[in-house]
């Protein structure tokens, strides 16, 4: 199929390797997927998965999902997330991507905020029937028209992608590889509420960018991936950085350390993408000696305001750079360079890769904004999905245009060293991992079960937050709860705790 190529895409940077090298790996299935999903592991080249990507486009469109069409997508840390992005790319199609976490209540209000016509999910993850959660979210959902999945036991109605690819169909469309269109959706969380964020291929390249370059990956680099993929950064510090790099991309779908371990060391992997906590912990393992061939590791803060305080990094011959992440709104790297491992200073104003290169602004501008918070502008930053909202028609007062991002995390200016510390999260808004809340949401929620019913988030040096719940009948708070259709973190906080032994 001819293709006019004004900027690059996802799908154009894939094709670009393909002609090169076709016949070498490109992506690699968790060891412990049949635990996983029940699914035997695949390793495909680029022309096995260009094949399995054609086919998967060719059934969106035999489907009848018109061009520039929203797709949802539900998956775990597995090759079919990547196919599928890049499939639903190749058929001009724009990807929404779902955490694993969320289920009927948030999966319906998403669907609708932006309108898909379609969702991809797998049977079961870890045990979890996500096939039948996405069949009962899109019959809530109006604009749904197609149900689609991997696996095996699909309920009735849900079309099998594995039918897809083992009988593909010829059809395409002619897609023009522009950058600039509108490549994925995500979801975010802010002091103002849920909101969708939706982002260009170039916007999520020049997040790819910032992380590949400060880093310094090498081309052709042999990647393992622990960091699931369904946020701009998740699929910044992965997809974006394979396609960059023209390597192969191993995936581990958190968490199990001995499959870590003995899947990167079959393959020799020379970069790791983690949870930095992970990172972290590992290298207090004698991680230089357990994985010989590793030689950068990118470390992943969901809380960012937590790096000045970790660990040193003790394995000398591994570089550690990291991300910090701020929310859906945008990230940038710093890499540890001093002898003694400690965490690189944050300098306000462009974060060029390399930082000594004047004028340099791949990964964007950091600023401090008038309220003490940190701001963030630059190619990779969505400001009108950030913009305040417009006063009321009968309001005396102009709107507020901004050129940043507030991403509402306070800081604080060392002027004498022109450093930036990330002194705390946003106010009002609770972090469990990759996963965030309004405060106000937990107390509604809890107000639901009833007299005497709390709902709360503890702080956790690991995940930001942790959430404990306590009423009269845990185990009914529960049930009540996942009939409500909320997500295992909250159900979980009702669990009940035995008393240690005296």
């Amino acid at each position: 199929m001819n293709q006019v190529t004004t900027s690059p895409t996802l799908d154009a940077l894939f094709q670009r390797i393909l002609a090169r090298k076709p016949d070498t790996v490109a992506l690699i299935d968790p060891v412990n997927k049949p635990r996983v999903t029940g699914q035997p592991p695949r390793i495909l080249t680029y022309a096995e998965a260009d094949r399995i990507i054609s086919a998967i486009a060719a059934h969106f469109i035999d489907s009848g999902l018109p061009a520039n069409s929203v797709i949802a997508v539900q998956l775990p840390n597995t090759v079919e997330f990547m196919l599928t992005v890049l499939a639903a790319h190749r058929a001009g199609l724009v990807v929404a991507v779902f955490p694993l976490l969320w289920r009927q209540a948030e999966l319906v209000a998403a669907l609708n905020r932006v309108s898909a016509r379609a969702i991809v999910t797998t049977t079961k993850v870890d045990g979890v029937i996500h096939a039948d959660l996405a069949m009962n979210a899109a019959a809530e959902a109006f604009s749904i028209r197609h149900v689609c999945g991997f696996g095996p036991d699909l309920p009735e109605g849900m079309f099998s992608l594995d039918q897809a690819i083992a009988k593909p169909s010829r059809s395409a469309r002619n897609v023009l590889q522009d950058g600039r269109k509108a490549a994925i959706i995500s979801f975010d969380v802010t002091g103002e509420g849920f909101r969708a964020v939706p982002r260009t291929h170039l916007s999520l390249i020049a997040g790819g960018l910032a992380i590949s370059l400060e880093s310094d990956l090498p081309q052709g680099a042999n990647m393992m991936s622990a960091f699931v993929p369904s946020s701009f950064a998740g699929l910044a510090a992965s997809i974006v950085t394979w396609l960059l790099s023209g390597g192969s991309l191993a995936l581990h779908h958190p968490f199990d350390s001995e499959a870590l371990e003995q899947q990167m060391n079959e393959l020799g992997c020379d970069t790791l993408i983690a949870p930095a906590q992970l990172a972290l912990r590992l290298d207090e393992c004698d991680l230089a000696a357990r994985l010989p061939t590793l030689r950068h590791v990118i470390g992943m803060w969901r809380a960012p305001e937590q790096v000045s305080s970790s660990p040193t990094w003790s394995a000398q011959q591994v570089e550690m750079t990291d991300v910090y992440l701020f929310g859906e709104a945008g990230l940038f790297a710093v890499r540890r360079t001093t002898p003694d491992g400690a965490p690189g200073p944050v300098k306000p104003g462009l974060q060029g890769a390399p930082r000594d290169q004047p004028g340099s602004s791949i990964a964007g501008e950091v600023l401090v904004t008038p309220k003490g918070t940190l701001g963030l502008r630059g190619p990779m930053v969505v400001i009108a999905a950030y913009t305040p909202p417009p006063p009321p028609s009968d309001s005396m007062m102009p709107p507020q245009p901004r050129d940043y991002v507030d991403t509402e995390y306070a800081v604080r200016l060392d002027r004498t060293r022109d450093v930036i510390s990330i002194t705390a999260p946003p106010s009002g808004v609770m972090a469990v991992g990759g996963y965030r809340f309004l405060a106000q949401d937990l107390h509604e929620w809890s107000r639901r079960l009833g007299q005497g019913a709390l709902l709360t988030a503890l702080p956790d040096r690991l995940s930001g937050h942790r959430l404990a719940g306590r009423a009269m009948d845990n185990a009914r708070a529960r049930e009540a709860l996942a009939e409500l259709g909320l997500n295992p973190l909250m159900v979980e906080a009702f669990r009940d705790r035995s008393n240690s032994p005296a």
